[in-house]
């Protein structure tokens, strides 16, 4: 099914790019079970749990950089809160692993979490209710960004805002989520957040067989957030979606009603952030307000613009690539300096490279390819006027 959809593309240096991650997602599928726990601890071709760990947060962030190339490099919606479609996602799945401790918890409550019981709630509040079922954890995983999103680009779309002034209001939203889940009575850990997650399913959330089948379903849930986002910008809606980045007045007046595209592509996209939310907690192990934070939204902006606005690929490679050395820098004596080096990238990149790195690079075998087929077509009639 995933060659049969990758096969109806005409051939392309971006269709090549597209098969090829495509084809190193399907390799990660196969090749991080096999590392991780086919080949014993100490071999050479081991890879070790903390790099499971690691590159399944990569994978979430990914995630989020494609529903946020979606909006941003096919719509022109530069959203400055796509964090918190992202942390809602979270947090559900947060409620859900809570849910999960049970009388293991420090105060053994088999109702309320450990950090009720230390705030003295007496009962479990309503919005928890349900939460002990995994089903309506994956319900509320897709329902509460949907419902947000839908609801405030309903808004902001029908009042024709756009721009930096819809960016502005996006960061307001992520910033006005962080101070009330940063309150206590808020009834969702305050500032501490969620925490101290036992297991998921039955499986315990710590052990190395768990944590390969998380990444797992990261590799396979990014490989579907990029074959959805990839159809859907190759179907006549993705190109009213250009029109609309490029020229939305003149899209306007040909007929189309543009709020209501914004509106969809903003909510699936919005979707999409939930879900890379909701497989980021189990494997982090914890889900605060930070999380929230309008930083955390520009610095998917930078992932995205330093990949390569409008290619998909470009959104995935960037978040991997600015995470890398994220954890690079961070990690040792150059921690201090993370955040310049983060600023330089966000400032060179886009001057130097103004398509990002995998656009650059699309740009320059793109070239190549058309100068081969120049050739070729140049040399065919002197061959027959030979003969």
């Amino acid at each position: 099914m995933i060659l049969k959809a990758l096969g109806s593309q005409p051939f392309s240096v971006n269709a090549a790019a597209s098969r090829i991650f495509v084809g190193l997602l399907l390799a990660g599928l196969v090749l991080v079970p096999v590392l991780h726990l086919a080949i014993p601890e100490g071999a050479p071709f081991h890879l070790p749990t903390y790099v499971v760990a690691l590159l399944g947060k990569y994978l979430c962030f990914a995630i989020l950089a494609v529903a946020l190339d979606l909006v941003w490099g096919y719509c022109g919606i530069l959203s400055l809160g796509h964090s918190a479609f992202f942390a809602l996602g979270g947090y559900a799945m947060g409620m859900y692993l809570m849910r999960q401790i049970g009388t293991r918890g420090v105060y053994a409550n088999p109702i309320l979490p450990d950090f009720m019981v230390f705030l003295n709630y007496k009962e479990l509040p309503w919005f928890w209710y349900g939460f002990h079922s995994f089903p309506f954890a994956l319900f509320m995983i897709f329902f509460v960004p949907g419902v947000l999103s839908l609801v405030f680009g309903w808004l902001a779309f029908r009042s024709r805002v756009t721009g930096v002034y819809l960016s502005i209001i996006t960061q307001a939203l992520t910033y006005a989520l962080v101070l009330a889940f940063f309150r206590n009575d808020m009834g969702l850990g305050g500032n501490n957040g969620l925490t101290d997650f036992k297991d998921i399913l039955g499986f315990t959330v710590q052990a190395s067989g768990t944590r390969t089948i998380l990444c797992m379903i990261s590799i396979a849930t990014l490989l579907a957030t990029f074959l959805v986002a990839q159809r859907l910008v190759n179907s006549t809606f993705g190109k009213v979606l250009i029109a609309i980045r490029d020229t939305e007045s003149r899209t306007r007046f040909l007929g189309y009603r543009v709020e209501n595209y914004k509106l969809a592509v903003f909510v699936v996209s919005a979707l999409m952030a939930g879900v890379a939310g909701a497989l980021y907690v189990p494997q982090v192990g914890i889900i605060n307000p930070s999380e929230f934070v309008p930083a955390n939204s520009i610095e998917a902006v930078i992932w995205v613009a330093v990949g390569g606005r409008g290619t998909l690929v470009g959104a995935a490679a960037g978040a991997f690539i600015v995470n890398f050395l994220k954890t690079w820098f961070t990690s040792g004596l150059l921690a201090p300096y993370w955040l310049f080096v983060l600023g330089t990238i966000f400032v060179v990149v886009p001057l130097a490279l103004p398509k990002g790195v995998v656009g650059a690079l699309l740009d320059r075998f793109s070239t190549k390819s058309t100068g081969l087929k120049g050739a070729s077509a140049m040399d065919e009639p002197a061959g027959k006027a030979a003969e």
